[in-house]
Protein backbone atom coordinates (compact mmCIF):
# COMPACT_ATOMS: atom_id res chain seq x y z
CA UNK A 1 0.00 0.00 0.00
CA UNK A 2 1.35 3.24 -0.90
CA UNK A 3 -0.01 6.69 -0.19
CA UNK A 4 -1.14 8.71 -3.23
CA UNK A 5 -2.14 12.20 -2.23
CA UNK A 6 -3.16 14.12 0.92
CA UNK A 7 -6.76 15.44 0.60
CA UNK A 8 -7.58 18.56 2.88
CA UNK A 9 -11.26 19.64 3.62
CA UNK A 10 -12.33 22.86 5.93
CA UNK A 11 -15.08 23.24 7.99
CA UNK A 12 -17.24 24.90 9.91
CA UNK A 13 -19.10 22.97 12.83
CA UNK A 14 -21.65 25.11 14.87
CA UNK A 15 -21.96 24.61 18.46
CA UNK A 16 -24.85 22.86 19.99
CA UNK A 17 -25.24 26.23 21.99
CA UNK A 18 -23.21 29.15 22.37
CA UNK A 19 -20.30 28.76 25.33
CA UNK A 20 -19.66 32.35 26.20
CA UNK A 21 -17.11 35.10 24.48
CA UNK A 22 -19.13 34.78 20.98
CA UNK A 23 -17.97 31.01 20.60
CA UNK A 24 -20.97 29.72 18.64
CA UNK A 25 -18.49 26.81 17.06
CA UNK A 26 -15.95 26.25 15.68
CA UNK A 27 -13.52 25.54 12.45
CA UNK A 28 -11.76 22.00 11.32
CA UNK A 29 -9.58 20.81 9.26
CA UNK A 30 -9.80 17.21 7.77
CA UNK A 31 -6.54 15.75 6.53
CA UNK A 32 -7.13 12.83 4.41
CA UNK A 33 -4.91 10.01 3.17
CA UNK A 34 -5.63 8.58 0.16
CA UNK A 35 -3.57 5.22 -1.10
CA UNK A 36 -3.56 3.16 -4.42
CA UNK A 37 -5.52 0.14 -2.92
CA UNK A 38 -8.30 2.54 -2.26
CA UNK A 39 -7.92 2.62 2.10
CA UNK A 40 -8.15 6.33 3.47
CA UNK A 41 -6.44 7.41 6.46
CA UNK A 42 -8.40 10.35 8.38
CA UNK A 43 -7.08 13.24 10.82
CA UNK A 44 -8.55 16.32 12.53
CA UNK A 45 -7.34 19.06 13.81
CA UNK A 46 -9.09 22.64 15.01
CA UNK A 47 -9.42 26.17 15.66
CA UNK A 48 -12.14 28.26 17.50
CA UNK A 49 -11.09 31.45 15.31
CA UNK A 50 -12.27 31.52 11.71
CA UNK A 51 -9.08 33.54 10.30
CA UNK A 52 -6.72 30.74 11.70
CA UNK A 53 -8.52 28.46 9.48
CA UNK A 54 -6.28 28.81 5.88
CA UNK A 55 -3.28 29.25 8.00
CA UNK A 56 -3.49 25.55 9.12
CA UNK A 57 -4.83 24.31 5.83
CA UNK A 58 -2.49 25.15 4.34
CA UNK A 59 0.18 23.48 6.88
CA UNK A 60 -1.32 20.69 6.66
CA UNK A 61 -1.05 20.94 2.87
CA UNK A 62 2.34 22.06 2.85
CA UNK A 63 3.52 18.43 4.27
CA UNK A 64 1.88 16.53 1.20
CA UNK A 65 5.67 16.42 -0.11
CA UNK A 66 6.83 14.26 2.55
CA UNK A 67 3.95 12.03 3.02
CA UNK A 68 2.58 10.92 -0.63
CA UNK A 69 4.91 7.79 -2.08
CA UNK A 70 5.18 6.22 1.60
CA UNK A 71 3.79 2.89 2.85
CA UNK A 72 1.94 3.98 5.83
CA UNK A 73 4.12 1.15 7.62
CA UNK A 74 7.40 3.70 7.49
CA UNK A 75 5.18 6.40 9.40
CA UNK A 76 8.33 6.91 11.53
CA UNK A 77 10.14 8.38 7.91
CA UNK A 78 7.17 10.94 8.07
CA UNK A 79 7.95 12.09 11.95
CA UNK A 80 11.76 12.74 11.44
CA UNK A 81 11.21 14.58 7.46
CA UNK A 82 8.33 16.53 9.24
CA UNK A 83 9.89 17.68 12.51
CA UNK A 84 13.02 18.26 10.79
CA UNK A 85 11.16 20.79 7.88
CA UNK A 86 9.50 22.65 11.02
CA UNK A 87 12.76 23.06 12.44
CA UNK A 88 13.30 26.39 11.12
CA UNK A 89 10.02 27.99 11.48
CA UNK A 90 9.44 26.16 15.32
CA UNK A 91 8.10 23.28 16.81
CA UNK A 92 4.96 25.05 18.34
CA UNK A 93 1.99 26.21 17.33
CA UNK A 94 0.88 26.08 13.47
CA UNK A 95 3.72 23.67 12.80
CA UNK A 96 2.80 21.20 14.95
CA UNK A 97 -0.67 21.08 14.60
CA UNK A 98 0.03 20.36 10.78
CA UNK A 99 2.22 17.62 11.91
CA UNK A 100 -0.13 16.64 14.21
CA UNK A 101 -2.82 16.22 11.16
CA UNK A 102 -1.11 13.88 9.06
CA UNK A 103 0.11 11.68 11.92
CA UNK A 104 -3.25 11.05 13.08
CA UNK A 105 -4.42 10.41 9.62
CA UNK A 106 -0.97 7.39 9.33
CA UNK A 107 -2.28 6.15 12.45
CA UNK A 108 -5.56 5.69 11.52
CA UNK A 109 -4.58 4.03 8.25
CA UNK A 110 -2.09 1.83 9.81
CA UNK A 111 -4.67 0.80 11.45
CA UNK A 112 -6.86 -0.13 8.51
CA UNK A 113 -3.82 -1.77 6.67
CA UNK A 114 -3.86 -4.12 9.82
CA UNK A 115 -7.06 -4.84 10.29
CA UNK A 116 -7.23 -3.41 13.95
CA UNK A 117 -8.16 -0.87 16.67
CA UNK A 118 -5.22 1.95 17.26
CA UNK A 119 -5.73 0.86 20.75
CA UNK A 120 -5.15 -2.94 19.88
CA UNK A 121 -2.25 -1.43 17.53
CA UNK A 122 -0.27 -0.19 20.28
CA UNK A 123 -1.54 -2.83 22.31
CA UNK A 124 -4.66 -1.94 24.39
CA UNK A 125 -5.31 -2.10 28.34
CA UNK A 126 -8.91 -1.94 28.49
CA UNK A 127 -11.84 -2.24 26.25
CA UNK A 128 -13.48 0.63 28.39
CA UNK A 129 -12.56 3.69 30.01
CA UNK A 130 -13.77 6.01 32.37
CA UNK A 131 -15.53 9.21 30.23
CA UNK A 132 -16.52 12.56 31.45
CA UNK A 133 -18.68 15.18 30.05
CA UNK A 134 -17.22 18.40 29.16
CA UNK A 135 -19.80 20.40 27.44
CA UNK A 136 -22.92 21.89 28.63
CA UNK A 137 -22.01 22.85 32.01
CA UNK A 138 -20.60 26.33 30.73
CA UNK A 139 -20.05 29.75 32.68
CA UNK A 140 -22.54 31.96 30.43
CA UNK A 141 -25.29 29.52 31.61
CA UNK A 142 -27.48 30.40 34.61
CA UNK A 143 -26.67 28.51 37.69
CA UNK A 144 -30.18 26.97 37.51
CA UNK A 145 -29.39 25.89 33.75
CA UNK A 146 -26.21 24.55 34.86
CA UNK A 147 -28.18 22.07 36.85
CA UNK A 148 -30.71 21.09 34.17
CA UNK A 149 -27.79 20.21 32.16
CA UNK A 150 -25.76 18.30 35.08
CA UNK A 151 -29.32 16.26 35.35
CA UNK A 152 -29.25 15.40 31.60
CA UNK A 153 -25.36 13.99 31.61
CA UNK A 154 -26.42 12.13 34.32
CA UNK A 155 -29.49 10.62 32.21
CA UNK A 156 -27.34 10.34 29.07
CA UNK A 157 -25.10 7.85 31.91
CA UNK A 158 -22.17 10.23 33.03
CA UNK A 159 -20.68 8.95 35.99
CA UNK A 160 -18.63 12.24 35.62
CA UNK A 161 -18.45 15.77 34.45
CA UNK A 162 -16.72 18.70 34.33
CA UNK A 163 -18.10 22.47 35.23
CA UNK A 164 -17.11 26.00 34.34
CA UNK A 165 -15.99 28.60 36.20
CA UNK A 166 -14.42 32.16 36.60
CA UNK A 167 -14.99 35.60 37.58
CA UNK A 168 -15.85 36.19 41.38
CA UNK A 169 -15.00 33.37 44.23
CA UNK A 170 -18.51 33.04 45.49
CA UNK A 171 -20.12 32.68 41.82
CA UNK A 172 -17.58 30.01 41.11
CA UNK A 173 -18.39 28.09 44.62
CA UNK A 174 -22.38 28.82 44.20
CA UNK A 175 -21.94 26.86 40.62
CA UNK A 176 -19.79 23.97 41.94
CA UNK A 177 -22.14 23.71 44.87
CA UNK A 178 -25.42 23.40 42.71
CA UNK A 179 -23.83 20.86 40.28
CA UNK A 180 -22.51 18.75 43.02
CA UNK A 181 -26.32 19.09 45.07
CA UNK A 182 -27.90 17.70 41.83
CA UNK A 183 -25.71 14.86 40.86
CA UNK A 184 -24.63 13.46 44.00
CA UNK A 185 -21.31 12.37 46.32
CA UNK A 186 -20.83 9.88 44.07
CA UNK A 187 -20.14 11.33 40.97
CA UNK A 188 -16.82 12.77 39.54
CA UNK A 189 -16.56 15.97 39.26
CA UNK A 190 -14.16 18.06 37.70
CA UNK A 191 -13.74 22.26 37.46
CA UNK A 192 -12.27 24.88 35.00
CA UNK A 193 -11.86 28.00 35.61
CA UNK A 194 -9.86 28.44 32.13
CA UNK A 195 -6.77 30.17 33.24
CA UNK A 196 -9.16 32.99 35.10
CA UNK A 197 -7.47 33.62 38.51
CA UNK A 198 -4.07 34.92 40.06
CA UNK A 199 -1.87 32.00 41.66
CA UNK A 200 -3.28 33.98 45.22
CA UNK A 201 -6.79 33.54 43.85
CA UNK A 202 -6.23 30.21 42.88
CA UNK A 203 -4.93 28.85 46.09
CA UNK A 204 -7.80 30.69 47.81
CA UNK A 205 -10.53 29.64 45.34
CA UNK A 206 -9.18 26.17 45.46
CA UNK A 207 -9.65 25.86 49.51
CA UNK A 208 -13.11 27.39 49.08
CA UNK A 209 -13.97 24.39 47.19
CA UNK A 210 -12.32 21.09 49.16
CA UNK A 211 -15.78 20.52 50.32
CA UNK A 212 -16.82 19.27 47.65
CA UNK A 213 -14.55 16.60 46.99
CA UNK A 214 -13.23 17.73 43.50
CA UNK A 215 -11.58 15.03 40.90
CA UNK A 216 -9.13 17.91 39.55
CA UNK A 217 -9.16 21.83 39.64
CA UNK A 218 -8.22 22.58 35.89
CA UNK A 219 -5.69 25.09 34.76
CA UNK A 220 -6.54 27.61 37.35
CA UNK A 221 -4.15 30.26 36.31
CA UNK A 222 -2.20 31.15 33.33
CA UNK A 223 -0.51 27.69 31.95
CA UNK A 224 2.97 29.08 30.80
CA UNK A 225 3.48 29.81 34.71
CA UNK A 226 4.55 26.56 35.48
CA UNK A 227 5.88 27.58 38.88
CA UNK A 228 2.60 29.52 39.66
CA UNK A 229 1.04 25.62 38.63
CA UNK A 230 3.40 24.10 41.28
CA UNK A 231 2.74 26.39 44.03
CA UNK A 232 -1.01 26.18 43.44
CA UNK A 233 -0.92 22.35 43.46
CA UNK A 234 1.53 22.30 46.36
CA UNK A 235 -1.16 24.20 48.65
CA UNK A 236 -4.11 22.39 47.83
CA UNK A 237 -5.16 18.85 48.79
CA UNK A 238 -7.43 18.62 45.44
CA UNK A 239 -5.51 18.20 42.15
CA UNK A 240 -4.70 20.54 39.92
CA UNK A 241 -4.90 19.44 35.88
CA UNK A 242 -3.44 21.46 33.56
CA UNK A 243 -1.33 20.65 30.17
CA UNK A 244 -3.41 21.49 27.77
CA UNK A 245 -1.77 24.35 26.48
CA UNK A 246 1.73 23.31 26.17
CA UNK A 247 3.49 21.77 22.92
CA UNK A 248 5.35 18.19 22.23
CA UNK A 249 6.42 15.91 24.64
CA UNK A 250 9.23 18.57 25.47
CA UNK A 251 6.70 21.15 27.55
CA UNK A 252 4.75 17.88 29.13
CA UNK A 253 8.48 17.02 30.39
CA UNK A 254 8.90 20.67 31.61
CA UNK A 255 5.51 20.72 33.96
CA UNK A 256 6.78 17.22 34.74
CA UNK A 257 10.19 18.23 36.00
CA UNK A 258 9.02 21.50 38.07
CA UNK A 259 5.86 19.28 39.13
CA UNK A 260 3.21 21.43 37.84
CA UNK A 261 0.18 19.11 37.92
CA UNK A 262 -1.14 16.55 39.45
CA UNK A 263 -2.61 15.23 36.39
CA UNK A 264 -1.43 16.18 32.93
CA UNK A 265 -3.79 16.70 30.04
CA UNK A 266 -1.51 16.28 26.85
CA UNK A 267 -3.48 17.90 23.67
CA UNK A 268 -3.58 15.64 20.54
CA UNK A 269 -2.94 18.68 18.28
CA UNK A 270 -0.45 20.22 20.62
CA UNK A 271 1.35 17.08 20.57
CA UNK A 272 1.82 16.80 17.59
CA UNK A 273 -0.47 13.83 17.01
CA UNK A 274 -0.34 10.42 18.67
CA UNK A 275 3.28 9.79 18.10
CA UNK A 276 4.46 12.61 20.11
CA UNK A 277 1.66 12.52 22.33
CA UNK A 278 2.43 8.29 23.55
CA UNK A 279 6.05 9.98 24.14
CA UNK A 280 4.24 12.32 26.68
CA UNK A 281 2.02 10.32 28.16
CA UNK A 282 5.30 7.46 29.09
CA UNK A 283 6.73 10.25 30.58
CA UNK A 284 4.14 11.23 32.61
CA UNK A 285 4.11 7.22 33.64
CA UNK A 286 7.86 7.60 34.75
CA UNK A 287 7.04 10.75 37.31
CA UNK A 288 4.31 8.22 38.56
CA UNK A 289 1.46 11.09 37.20
CA UNK A 290 -1.77 10.35 35.53
CA UNK A 291 -2.85 11.78 32.14
CA UNK A 292 -6.32 13.08 30.65
CA UNK A 293 -6.29 14.02 26.93
CA UNK A 294 -7.76 17.78 25.81
CA UNK A 295 -11.34 16.65 23.53
CA UNK A 296 -10.97 15.28 20.26
CA UNK A 297 -12.44 12.07 22.16
CA UNK A 298 -12.69 10.42 18.83
CA UNK A 299 -9.09 9.94 18.08
CA UNK A 300 -7.95 9.99 21.99
CA UNK A 301 -10.18 7.15 23.35
CA UNK A 302 -7.95 4.90 21.29
CA UNK A 303 -5.03 6.33 23.25
CA UNK A 304 -6.68 6.26 26.41
CA UNK A 305 -7.00 2.44 25.79
CA UNK A 306 -3.43 1.82 25.96
CA UNK A 307 -2.23 3.39 28.85
CA UNK A 308 -2.20 2.43 32.19
CA UNK A 309 -1.93 5.95 33.53
CA UNK A 310 -4.62 7.26 31.40
CA UNK A 311 -7.50 8.33 33.86
CA UNK A 312 -10.37 10.00 32.05
CA UNK A 313 -11.78 10.57 28.38
CA UNK A 314 -12.93 13.93 27.87
CA UNK A 315 -15.99 14.33 26.22
CA UNK A 316 -16.91 17.05 23.94
CA UNK A 317 -19.48 16.82 21.67
CA UNK A 318 -18.58 19.76 19.56
CA UNK A 319 -17.35 17.51 16.78
CA UNK A 320 -19.84 14.77 16.66
CA UNK A 321 -21.76 16.74 13.71
CA UNK A 322 -18.86 15.30 11.09
CA UNK A 323 -18.00 11.68 12.62
CA UNK A 324 -20.58 8.68 11.10
CA UNK A 325 -20.07 6.74 14.35
CA UNK A 326 -21.29 7.92 18.17
CA UNK A 327 -19.75 7.19 21.41
CA UNK A 328 -20.91 4.80 23.17
CA UNK A 329 -21.16 4.56 26.84
CA UNK A 330 -22.12 0.88 28.92
CA UNK A 331 -24.09 0.23 31.81
CA UNK A 332 -21.09 2.10 34.20
CA UNK A 333 -20.67 5.03 32.35
CA UNK A 334 -17.68 4.00 30.67
CA UNK A 335 -16.81 4.70 27.32
CA UNK A 336 -16.79 1.48 25.22
CA UNK A 337 -13.47 1.43 22.90
CA UNK A 338 -14.27 0.27 19.26
CA UNK A 339 -13.19 -2.85 17.70
CA UNK A 340 -13.39 -1.55 14.33
CA UNK A 341 -10.27 -0.38 12.41
CA UNK A 342 -8.15 2.49 12.64
CA UNK A 343 -9.67 5.03 14.80
CA UNK A 344 -12.91 3.14 15.12
CA UNK A 345 -14.81 6.88 14.22
CA UNK A 346 -15.17 7.76 10.56
CA UNK A 347 -15.76 10.74 8.68
CA UNK A 348 -19.68 11.42 7.56
CA UNK A 349 -19.01 12.13 4.08
CA UNK A 350 -22.33 13.94 3.77
CA UNK A 351 -22.07 16.12 6.77
CA UNK A 352 -18.34 17.07 5.23
CA UNK A 353 -19.73 17.99 2.78
CA UNK A 354 -23.37 19.90 4.01
CA UNK A 355 -20.44 22.17 6.96
CA UNK A 356 -17.47 22.37 4.17
CA UNK A 357 -16.31 26.14 3.81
Amino acid sequence: MKITKLRCEAVHIPFPQPIGHGMSGSDGVLACLETDEGAVGEGFICTLKREYTKVLYEMVKSLEPLVVGLDPRMSGGFNAKAWSSVGFIGVAGVSVMGIAAVDCALWDLRGKQAGMNVAQLIGAAATSVPVYASGGLWRSLSIDAVQKQAALHLKNGYRAMKVRIGGDLNDAVARVKAVREVIGPDVALMTDPHQAYSVAEAIRLGRMLEEFNLTWFEEPTSPEDHAGEAAIAAALDTPIASGESVYTSRGIHAMLQQRSADVLMPDLQRMGGPTEFLKAAHLAEAYDTPVSPHHLHQMSIALVAALPNAIYLESMPWFDPIYRDALELDAEGRAVVPDRPGWGFAFDNDAVKRLKI
